[in-house]
């Protein structure tokens, strides 16, 4: 068992390596999406909430083409985009691939209009047939991992002679073609190509420079240690390489990905690791168990109640270490169904609820009477039968978290502002969500000095006179952040439209400021 200690003491080195942080999200872009420009901006310039890794950033202009001439520079958390001074009037759009720090690629496009807008073709974010190959290569991986290294680690630790060897030896050799195919498919999808460049050096080498690429090479010698354990039989050092292993498939999951790069990773890390080595201890077992309920009574039972003192312990910590991870992922409980996440880990429960409630059967009911009838291996068969289908289930599920970010790491997109300035006061007003529909507004007033406006009301007034819209007055209300509020005003249409906003400071004194502001409907 050293080596599990060995691996262990590595994944909680790895979870003090960095301070990587949550999934990748645009959090503010220059010039705002949407937005409509009398002259074209020197330059986009887009910021995520954590350094992210540039992909493929193209400029397409209102022509359909991809500028060529239009430089990216990525920094940090920001990425700038020149605009060559040729780009013709019309709706641009600038399409964005990045790789944020858990692995995971992230990509969206915005928009802008010089002079007026025009129809323009937002790209997909990835390509359906690479995308559903990902979800097949990510299930055949786990399958590899669990059933492939937690089986290897059953038959030398826990059945002690070998069982299914053929049959585990083909899942780790899919398992590990399936890893080795997923660093060319990330690359792929950051780059935004198409299958066809899977032959190409460029979906490989910039996959391999993300925190995935490491990850599914620490998988691909789990798998392999495991190849090699079920080939050395039931001797010392086959135990060995079957407990490194089951360690490193562990190790390969807490390496990348949404849980285990979210904070506090002193608590993430450590629980994704947990995690995978109790789902590939306990999944791991069912196929050669199975196996083994043909053979007669007498052969069969050491071995389940070997594993049947163990596995409680190890199901207590799948449980314990999973709900640590649910609540960090989460952060509410609504978000288990107003979320894709949410209710892709919703299924998962309800599977995981049902797979539980078998394991509680074999493990209370079938195996005692087993000891006592064995006529009763069938009942246990069919159960355990039943278990590998809600696993293989469970599988297909969470592979489907590739392509949905964590409640965690969404960030609500940030509200328009305006200043307005004069020499009397000035005004802070935000508008959220800022484009067409019902929308609310805060208004912050202050005097000339920037000390907040001690007013006895105020009204705001809002018109699109471009299309004929008249003046859409509301009185505020006063909130208790000192701030002033107007909540639900329609704003049914794109354009620029003129806000008033009139603050009655004494019975004799009123300060009105004005300015415009433009709204999309995107």
């Amino acid at each position: 068992m050293r080596g599990v200690v060995v691996a262990a003491m590595l994944a909680w080195a790895l979870c003090h390596a960095g301070a990587a942080s949550a999934h990748a999200a645009l959090v503010s872009v220059t010039p705002r999406d949407g937005s409509l420009l009398t002259v074209a901006p020197t330059s986009v310039q887009l910021r995520f909430n954590e350094a992210v890794t540039a992909g493929a950033v193209n400029l397409v202009d209102a022509e359909g083409k991809v500028r060529g001439d239009a430089t990216v520079k990525a920094a940090g958390p920001a990425i700038e985009v020149t605009v060559p001074a040729s780009l013709p009037n019309g709706t641009s759009v600038v399409s964005y691939r990045v790789i944020s720090q858990d692995g995971h690629p992230v990509a969206g496009s915005v928009t802008f209009s010089v002079g007026a807008a025009t129809a323009a073709r937002r790209p997909e974010a990835t390509n359906t047939a690479t995308a559903i190959l990902i979800w097949l290569t990510r299930v055949a991986l786990y399958v590899g991992l669990f059933a492939g290294v937690g089986g290897a680690f059953f038959v030398a630790w826990i059945a002690r002679e070998r069982v299914a060897s053929r049959i585990l030896s083909a899942i780790l050799a899919a398992g590990i073609a399936a890893a080795a195919l997923s660093v060319g498919l990330q690359g792929l999808d950051v780059l935004g190509l198409p299958l066809s460049a899977l032959v190409s050096a460029a979906p490989w080498q910039i996959a391999m420079g993300t925190s995935l690429g490491p990850s599914l090479l620490i998988a691909i010698a789990a798998m392999a240690l495991g190849l090699v354990a079920l080939r050395g039989g039931i001797t010392h050092p086959a135990r060995a390489l079957s407990a490194l292993a089951l360690a490193s498939s562990g190790l390969a999951l807490a390496a990348s990905g949404h849980a285990a790069t979210a904070p506090p990773q002193a608590l993430t890390r450590p629980a994704v690791f947990l995690h995978a080595v109790a789902v590939a201890f306990w999944l791991g077992a069912l196929l050669p168990l199975a196996l083994l309920l043909a053979r007669a009574k007498g052969q069969v039972l050491p071995i389940v109640g070997r594993f049947s003192s163990v596995a409680m312990a190890v199901v207590a910590v799948l449980v314990a270490s999973g709900l640590a991870l649910a609540v960090v992922q989460l952060e509410r409980l609504s978000a288990l169904v107003d979320t894709s996440y949410g209710l892709i880990l919703s299924v998962k429960l309800v599977l995981v609820a049902v797979l539980l409630a078998l394991a509680a059967l074999n493990r209370f009911r079938l195996t005692p009477r087993l000891q006592c009838d064995g006529g009763a291996a069938k009942p246990l068969l069919r159960s355990i039968a039943a278990e590998c289908g809600l696993a293989i289930a469970i599988l297909l599920a969470v592979a489907g978290w590739r392509f949905t970010p964590p409640p965690r790491s969404l960030v609500p997109e940030a509200p328009l502002a305006i200043h307005i300035h004069t020499d009397k006061a000035m005004f802070q007003v935000l508008i959220a969500p800022g484009r067409v529909g019902s929308d609310d507004f805060v208004l912050q007033l202050m005097d000339g000095e920037g000390t907040l406006l001690k007013a006895k009301e105020a009204t705001m007034t809002v018109s699109l006179p471009s299309v004929g819209i008249e003046g859409i007055e509301r009185p505020a209300t006063l909130g208790a952040d000192a701030f002033w509020h107007v909540s639900n005003v329609p704003l049914s249409a794109p354009g620029r439209w003129h806000i008033r906003i009139d603050a009655l400071v004494t019975d004799f004194q009123k300060i009105t400021l004005e300015d415009d502001f433009d709204i999309t409907g995107q």
